[in-house]
């Protein structure tokens, strides 16, 4: 059993993670990328006493779960050594009232009895600064308040609060309902409303889902991926986060523990391309806001490659003493380092996330012709500085190369500035981002090409491989059937193939050499193979990826090429896009099944 066997709830506005015996482990607000009430998922097992919230039975003998069809609402189903069993409906409310999205700062639990007698425990114990302390709290009769910062959260309950702070067991006699919320007093009553809030919440996300176009096979996955990604974006802003933890190891006790809960721009155009083909142009449209916003803010033009949710730049790194991290593996980071990187890459990834968007007659806001004059001094920077050396996207901390990927990224951005140009009418500007599309592109066969090898190589006047790579044909660099790229893709499958897994590269960097694989990477692989005709080879391989998911149907960032034992931060909306890509790729038709 999978150590990530993790379930995320969530309204776009917070989320947490559920573990298998239905204990929130992780939850941060105000936001994603806030400070965890909920921390103990970063603690040894069993030494969660603080920064958790559980419902236990007495005598408990097992736990199953599921969610709610085509929702992210977790049933989990508590089962005593006397037959006594009860039900926890875990949700975070989310639908709309009075003309506007209803997605408060609140989780709700619903427990039912549902056989036997069974006597429970209510252990809530949010933590503060990062697992230092437990939230300071005062009471009332219905109600407990906990004084977290910066906003205090208040829990109204028709359980009995005296017990609720004590943790001691009590019979489950009828349903009990837990609205852990805004700090203000609960108006209506509590069974009615929540009950309500079940049921909306449920539709809403089933409307969702129903104006998706997923594909004939692997339907459940592709939804449940696509529900994830969904929840992955903080819908205030618009920003996407990479990750909703911080700090899960990519490999065991290696320090590559970093905190994904940030936008990132190449993780943000990912996700959003794999949800245009999945038609929820919602995501794409609050994420265009987003990256506008970061576009007019951004001094002299330069594009860090990630930003907080709220577009905030600075995301200074420091660590959490107080926590020990994941199975005791620390560090524990807050904030990421890498945006004082260069990459690239990033200016390729803002022009192509707006592009879809100037052909798309379907959006409410349609890109104006200044929304491409704004775009067009993104893809000046890419022209600049495409043959410069950068950290690349994979974010090497200690050197620095010109990347084929980035090069090719800032090609992409020319020749769609050129697409969009010529869309609007604007003829002479189509053309200079041509003629700057096909400089680019021959300065990157000349100087990535690796003529002994008759290939590309991962860096300008440099032979490595990596598995970005495969993305020449994502890009539309280069055609599946050009011998460049079967030569490419061959040394990319000998290089850094291991087993039914692909790394991102095999090299050693500034933690020494990979030892796990890179997810994501596996789906460019696995799509790779069915483009250039290994069709049944690449089913196969997305079938034996599909028996890593969790219980809840995710993936993490990274596996263990032998044991296929998940790593890294959870859920990881590239493994997500990987998923949802490959079913899309790899699917029958729809029209099969006449």
């Amino acid at each position: 059993m999978t150590n990530l066997d993790l379930w995320p709830i969530g309204n776009c506005q917070v989320s947490a993670l559920i573990d298998r015996e239905g204990g929130f482990v992780w939850a941060c607000q105000p936001r994603v990328d806030g400070d965890p009430m909920f921390c103990s998922l970063l603690e040894p097992q069993g030494t969660d006493r603080r920064g958790t919230w559980r419902i236990v039975l007495e005598g408990q003998v097992s736990a199953e779960q599921r969610y709610f069809k085509n929702t992210p609402i977790l049933a989990t189903r508590l089962t005593d050594r006397d037959g006594g069993v009860a039900e926890i409906y875990d949700f975070c409310p989310r639908f709309e009232r009075s003309g506007r999205m209803y997605r408060p700062v609140a989780f709700v639990r619903i427990v039912r009895p549902i056989a036997g007698a069974p006597r429970l425990r209510v252990l809530l114990n949010p933590a503060t600064d990062w697992g230092a302390a437990d939230a300071e709290r005062t009471n009332g009769t219905n109600h407990v308040r906990y004084l977290l910062k910066p906003q205090p959260l208040r829990l109204t309950t028709d359980a009995p609060v005296m017990h609720v702070l004590d943790g001691r067991p009590f019979r489950l006699e009828q349903a009990l309902h837990f609205f852990l919320g805004p700090d203000e007093p609960f108006v209506g009553n509590l069974t009615q409303v929540l009950s309500g809030m079940l049921h909306q919440t449920a539709d809403h996300w089933r409307e969702w889902v129903r104006g998706l176009a997923v594909p004939l096979e692997w339907q459940r996955v592709v939804i449940r991926a696509a529900i994830a990604l969904k929840l992955c974006q903080h819908e205030e802003t618009g920003a996407i986060v990479a990750a909703l933890t911080t700090s899960i190891p990519e490999a065991p006790h290696s320090g590559r523990n970093w905190d994904y809960r940030y936008c990132w721009i190449r993780d943000a155009y990912y996700t959003v391309q794999a949800l245009n083909r999945l038609g929820a142009l919602d995501v794409l449209e609050g994420y265009l806001s987003y990256l506008r916003n970061i576009v007019d803010e951004a001094k002299d033009g330069h594009i860090q490659p990630l930003y907080a949710v709220s577009g905030e730049p600075r995301l200074e790194e420091r660590q959490a003493d107080a926590l020990s991290g994941y199975r005791g593996m620390g560090p524990v980071r807050i904030g990421n380092a890498a945006y004082t990187q260069i990459q690239h890459d990033a200016y390729g990834q803002i022009v192509l996330s707006n592009t879809h968007a100037f052909f798309d007659e379907r959006l409410f806001r349609a890109p104006t012709e200044d929304d491409f004059t704004s775009l067009e001094r993104v893809g000046t920077l890419a022209w600049e500085r495409h043959d410069q050396p950068d950290a690349g996207l994979w974010e090497l901390r200690t050197r620095t190369a010109v990347h084929t990927y980035s090069a090719v990224m800032s090609w992409a951005a020319c020749d769609r500035l050129g697409n969009i140009a010529e869309r609007l009418g604007l003829g002479e500007r189509a053309r200079v981002w041509r003629r700057r599309a096909t400089s680019i592109r021959k300065r990157i066969e000349s100087r990535a090409w690796v003529e002994s090898d008759q290939r590309f190589g991962a860096t300008f006047d440099g032979e490595e491989l990596d598995a970005s790579l495969l993305q020449l044909l994502d890009m539309r660099f280069l055609d599946a059937s050009d011998p460049r790229f079967i030569n490419t893709f061959n040394a990319v499958e000998k290089g850094l193939r291991r087993g039914d897994s692909m790394l991102r590269y095999a090299s050693e960097d500034d933690f020494g050499l990979p030892e796990t694989a890179f997810n994501f990477c596996t789906f460019w692989f696995i799509e790779a193979l069915h483009l250039v005709g290994r069709h049944e080879e690449a089913r196969a391989l997305y079938m034996k990826t599909l028996a890593r998911l969790t219980p809840a149907g995710l993936l993490s960032e990274d596996s263990d090429f032998d044991s296929g034992e998940l790593w890294g931060n959870y859920p990881q909306t590239y493994s997500l896009v990987g998923l949802i890509n490959c079913a899309s790729l790899l699917s029958r038709p729809w029209s099969s099944i006449r």
